[in-house]
């Protein structure tokens, strides 16, 4: 007896989640991908969720941290309870609010594997929405979660040591290099196609965004051009690691343009009101 009550002890568990993925599945149902805090990223299915009397549909939305019960499934776990823990309301004001939330969640769903806990990302995917929902620019706090995911997987560029010489960096005409994972010297540049040139205030912002200290980039003035450089980086270095291109940042793009997201250089802490 005993045996038969711990194989259901097992069998149910509960978890805190935030939901990065779902898709339809036959009249009433839906799969979804959820990244949990206690065992990693699961796929489960919420069984009549497409009810209009379903008790679960709230409490499952995209993006939603969500406290859930699911009883193991052999091929999907299936999705007994839910309670919304933080719903990120701020995330459905604007289309490219919405727009950056799904690239976040794509690049944490291509980044981890299937029941491998990262609590490290996942608190950081928490904050990073939390913030999202209600800041001007999206910019800092996406780099931010951008680097931090390299951090945390052990992929984190090179900011400090030339990768070719082993000497540390100086101010001059650096770059980055995606097949060495970090940034070369004057004199180990080779200006081959895959080099990014960089400037030394793009160098500095990305040691800020290593050392985590992404608030600072808020409150200086990031043209143009020195974004451009950051986000080439970072596109780079993910694109080292990462199987495929993460088309959902274009499209994130292409919403802010559109829609009035701050993308004109001007640092969120000079406009009163507007700071993250």
């Amino acid at each position: 007896m005993s045996e038969t009550h711990g194989r259901q002890r097992i069998r149910l568990f509960r978890a805190e989640a935030v939901v990065l993925r779902r898709r339809d599945l036959g009249e009433a149902d839906r799969i979804l991908t959820l990244f949990t805090r206690e065992a990693g990223k699961l796929r489960a299915v919420a069984k009549g969720v497409r009810r209009p009397e379903s008790r679960l549909a709230g409490h499952l939305d995209l993006f939603m941290r969500t406290s859930v019960l699911l009883a193991r499934g052999r091929e999907l776990d299936v999705v007994t309870q839910a309670h919304a823990v933080e719903a990120f309301l701020g995330l459905r004001q604007d289309p490219w609010r919405v727009g950056w939330a799904g690239y976040l969640a794509d690049l944490t769903d291509r980044a981890t594997a299937d029941e491998d806990p990262q609590p490290l990302l996942y608190d950081a995917l928490v904050e990073s929405l939390r913030i999202l929902a209600s800041c001007a620019d999206p910019f800092p706090i996406v780099r931010r979660f951008e680097m931090r995911l390299l951090a945390l997987l052990g992929y984190q560029p090179e900011l400090y040591v030339c990768p070719r010489c082993g000497q540390r960096l100086t101010p001059g005409r650096l770059a980055y290099a995606p097949d060495l994972g970090g940034v070369v010297c004057e004199r180990c540049r080779n200006e081959g196609p895959s080099e990014i040139p960089l400037s030394v205030g793009a160098v500095k912002a990305l040691r800020l965004l290593l050392a985590d200290r992404w608030q600072e980039l808020e409150r200086r003035p990031l043209g143009p051009s020195l974004r451009g450089q950051i986000e080439a980086v970072l596109a780079a270095a993910l694109r080292a690691h990462l199987e495929g291109p993460l088309p959902s940042a274009d499209v994130a793009s292409l919403l802010e343009q559109r829609d009035g997201g701050r993308n004109d250089g001007v640092s969120p802490a000079s406009v009163a009101g507007t700071s993250c």
